[in-house]
């Protein structure tokens, strides 16, 4: 037998009426059964079954959607990346040289320390600082370019030095420039003294840019390591500037004088700046020098 409420009364089928607060009662135990069940756990099994279907379909629109954005989205991404990687790498470049720079003036500022030191040491000259501005091309000659020339004093034959010690001496002049000869010119010659002996040579430069100490007597005691400083005898350095040291040294028994090798100060493959001493003006004493006759 079927109940309904809403069957219609016949003879045969007598209506049978419940009453609404029944039925409500009965939806709201259903549905507090569930409850439990589903607090219980009991219909998990039931829910995965139903839900697990829905679950891959939305992964899958998910999916799908965040490869069409992504794909949307690529080309301004890494227009905007690649613009960023430009800038970065202009900034790091930028930097570098700033690097770069910094490093030279600290270069510079030790060089230009290092000269006050060679000023203070010799405060008997005057000094002008100039700045190398050119090297010799040249494989027979020995000079470089400063950008000091006769309108800021210079004249022909003006010792240079650096804060070592000897370079050269000026060799020709312009307006603003000058080509200073380098004590390893082959036509370079200066008188020297070694000491401790005190014994008297001549340096001569040489093609190789070696330096060579000759006419030393042969009675002097000249050993490796000692010291050479001009002499000023002929009139062109002024005395008692450092050159270099004694590098090695031939004697024989047979000779009348000896010969050495020399070691200079001055690092003649980085010249940056030099000072100039202005007040000395080398002596030419060729026409004092008597020439024999001729019979």
């Amino acid at each position: 037998m079927v109940w309904s409420a809403a069957a219609p009364a016949t003879p045969d089928h007598p209506r049978m009426n419940f009453p609404r607060t029944f039925q409500t009662l009965i939806i709201i135990l259903i549905v507090a059964g569930l409850l439990l069940l589903a607090l219980g756990g009991y219909l998990a099994p039931l829910g995965r079954v139903a839900l697990d279907p829905l679950i891959g379909i939305q992964t899958w629109v998910a999916t799908r959607f965040q490869a069409v954005q992504d794909y949307l989205n690529t080309p301004p991404d890494m227009a905007r990346l690649t613009q960023r990687n430009l800038e970065l790498e202009a900034e790091v470049a930028n930097l570098q040289a700033q690097i770069i720079e910094l490093q030279q003036q600290t270069a510079d500022l030790q060089v230009l320390s290092a000269l006050l030191g060679f000023v203070r040491a010799h405060p008997e000259h005057q000094y002008l600082t100039a700045a190398v501005i050119g090297y010799d091309t040249n494989p027979f000659l020995r000079y470089v370019i400063i950008n000091r020339g006769s309108d800021d004093g210079l004249r022909r034959g003006m010792p240079v030095v650096t804060e070592q010690g000897l370079a050269g001496r000026i060799a020709a002049v312009t307006a603003n420039a000058a080509r200073v000869q380098l004590i390893t010119d082959p036509q370079s010659s200066v008188n020297v003294l070694i000491q401790p002996s005190g014994a008297e040579a001549v340096m001569n430069g040489s093609i190789t840019g070696e330096i060579h100490l000759e006419w030393i007597p042969h009675d002097a005691e000249v050993q490796v390591g000692d010291l050479v400083l001009t002499s000023g005898l002929g009139g062109n350095y002024p005395q008692n500037i450092l050159i270099g040291q004694v590098s090695s040294g031939r004697q024989r028994p047979f000779d009348l004088f000896q010969s050495a090798q020399l070691q200079p100060v001055v690092d003649f493959s980085d010249l940056k700046i030099v000072l100039v001493i202005v007040n000395f003006r080398p002596i030419d004493i060729a026409p004092l020098i008597p020439t024999p006759e001729l019979p």
